[in-house]
């Protein structure tokens, strides 16, 4: 077979492979471009009252119980603090995906809503699915597309590499 035919085919079949995979990955990458923006995907920083942090741990716990949609019970369902000192601010991350925001100094809610970024991201590498998607579905597509990228190039360089051979020899 040559290979502008076994490309043409390669090119063919593994677009229709990966275009579930692939889709998935455009928008949630387009999604994650727009988290900052977007108040729905992340929820804006805010500012704490000094740019002090000197709120001990357990009001740090205290106010993140104190918040019903958060859904904590003890420090095993907050997965992590992002200690923001130049804003004064205590980002609370907790297990069921609700960000709590702290002042530093005070311990008062400064917002709290329910961050998406994490499972548009879990989505756009494919782990939100499975493990398993992840590896042997996500990874595969992303080799496939390197794949395709590199027979689309050629694809394209055929046509133009044959009308330069064309010239050449209409110029003999």
């Amino acid at each position: 077979m040559k290979t502008s035919k076994w490309t043409r085919k390669l090119h063919r079949v593994g677009a229709l492979a990966i275009a579930l995979p692939l889709l998935i990955v455009i928008v949630t990458g387009l999604l994650l471009d727009f988290k900052k923006q977007l108040e729905w995907i992340q929820p804006p920083t805010q500012k704490g009252q000094s740019t002090t942090l000197s709120l001990p741990w357990d009001q740090v716990l205290l106010a993140a119980k104190e918040t019903p949609e958060a859904q904590v019970q003890s420090w095993d369902d907050i997965s992590r603090i992002d200690a923001r000192p130049g804003r004064g601010l205590l980002k609370v991350r907790c297990e069921s995906g609700w960000e709590i925001q702290l002042d530093g100094t005070s311990g008062v809610v400064l917002h709290s809503q329910l961050r998406k970024s994490d499972w548009i991201e879990g989505m756009h590498d494919g782990s939100w699915f499975h493990s398993k998607v992840k590896w042997f579905i996500f990874l595969p597509a992303g080799v496939l597309l390197g794949l395709l990228w590199a027979t689309g190039l050629y694809l394209w360089w055929l046509p133009v590499k044959m009308r330069r051979k064309r010239r050449k020899a209409a110029t003999r």
